[in-house]
């Protein structure tokens, strides 16, 4: 059984374990391990993560097996685009990956801004990450290419959509 729970504070050493492991397993061949360090050190950072939660800028969810925590993902509201909101990071445990918690996660997420209305919901894929797939699997559809400087490294994505208003009811994978 897969357990979804907001995450706090708290949980923010339990985020980055899980970020640590599973970034090496999905940029280790895509990416160099310089930049895949670096983005870890920016962006998983525990006074970054805690300010996040804080402000609510983004809301943290983690999905959990009956031993422990095995996924997290973010998402808030995207500001340049009214209507839009953001998955900013979603990440499963490497070890437990294909056993439906990333799903879990994106159907809560799905749950909770269709409840307020939420039109559209976008994420960033690494334009040569396999997940693209799992997205697409989801609804996502690719609606532009994006390269975004991170310090001295860019990110070149896919931004993904998927258009809420089609699931009136659940949102089933």
């Amino acid at each position: 059984m897969i357990l979804i729970s907001d995450a706090t504070p708290s949980d923010v050493p339990t985020i980055i374990d899980i970020a640590e492991r599973s970034w090496w397993k999905a940029y280790g061949s895509i990416l160099h391990a310089n930049q895949i360090r670096y983005m870890l050190d920016t962006m998983y950072a525990p006074q970054v993560l805690t300010k996040d939660m804080r402000r609510g800028t983004q809301l943290f969810l983690l999905a959990s097996d009956e031993s422990q925590p095995r996924a997290f993902a973010a998402y808030g509201k995207r500001y340049e685009e009214v209507g839009v909101y953001k998955i900013y990071k979603i990440y499963v445990d490497p070890d437990t990956q294909g056993k439906g918690f990333g799903a879990a996660l994106v159907r809560e997420i799905v749950k909770r801004l269709a409840l307020q209305g939420v039109p559209i919901l976008e994420l960033n894929v690494n334009r040569h990450n396999p997940a693209r797939t799992f997205y697409e699997k989801l609804g996502f559809r690719v609606e532009r290419e994006e390269d975004t400087p991170i310090g001295p490294y860019w990110m070149n994505d896919y931004v993904m959509r998927l258009d809420l208003r089609k699931f009136p009811g659940d949102f089933h994978v």
